[in-house]
């Protein structure tokens, strides 16, 4: 509708901030998709495992620059790539959707991929959720989090519910499971969200850092 749209335009100032924001947390560090990240990305994209557990279509290289470039632009959507403090490397991506048609202001979707095998088990994807919604709460007022999460995907639906996700309804049409997380400063969970992600440092993202 023209009133949720306008709600987006609103937005997209915030929504982009991170364009130019890197954050570094306890092992990782967020900074903005940019052009440089795409051939990596567009490799992990073709391992059907990941393919399947993001639900996402097989794109060649070009179809994945252009996403890039759509993704930046999406008023809607806010996307980092995780990489590792010691090496560097990248390792995932994490993403927050607006698209909430009831809630198109204060509800995110969180979705997050831990793409290198060798770093997923490891705590580094509990970290990279804990700091998208750390930035979320902090820099774009968001005040619940949804998660949909693979039936199969057992690990990542129990991360969630011990960050202090709860399960809404049963399994839905697409064999997901829905999670949500309502930020209240009064909730153990909350305070626990603050107080792991408490040495968290926002720095400008300079271009030519090369990751």
């Amino acid at each position: 509708s023209s009133g949720i749209n306008a709600e987006y335009g609103g937005r997209r100032d915030e929504m982009k901030q991170n364009s130019n924001t890197k954050l570094e947390g306890k092992r990782v560090i967020f900074v903005p998709y940019k052009k440089v990240h795409v051939p990596k990305y567009h490799e992990w994209m073709s391992d059907p495992w990941l393919r399947e557990m993001t639900a996402s279509e097989p794109l060649t290289l070009e179809e994945e620059y252009e996403n890039q470039i759509s993704w930046f632009e999406d008023p809607k959507k806010c996307t980092f790539i995780i990489c590792d403090k010691e090496s560097g490397r990248m390792i995932g991506d994490v993403n927050l959707f607006l698209n909430d048609p009831d809630d198109p202001r204060y509800t995110a979707e969180l979705e997050i991929m831990i793409a290198e095998p060798e770093f997923r088990g490891k705590g580094f994807g509990k970290e990279s959720s804990q700091l998208m919604m750390f930035y979320g709460i902090k820099e774009l007022g968001i005040k619940k989090f949804v998660i949909r999460v693979s039936n199969d995907n057992l690990p990542s639906a129990s991360l969630f519910k011990k960050l202090g996700y709860e399960q809404v309804g049963g399994v839905n049409y697409f064999g997901e499971i829905l999670l949500e997380f309502a930020v209240r400063d009064d909730s153990e969970h909350t305070q626990t969200l603050y107080e792991d992600v408490s040495t968290t440092i926002f720095t400008v993202y300079e271009e030519d850092e090369g990751k």
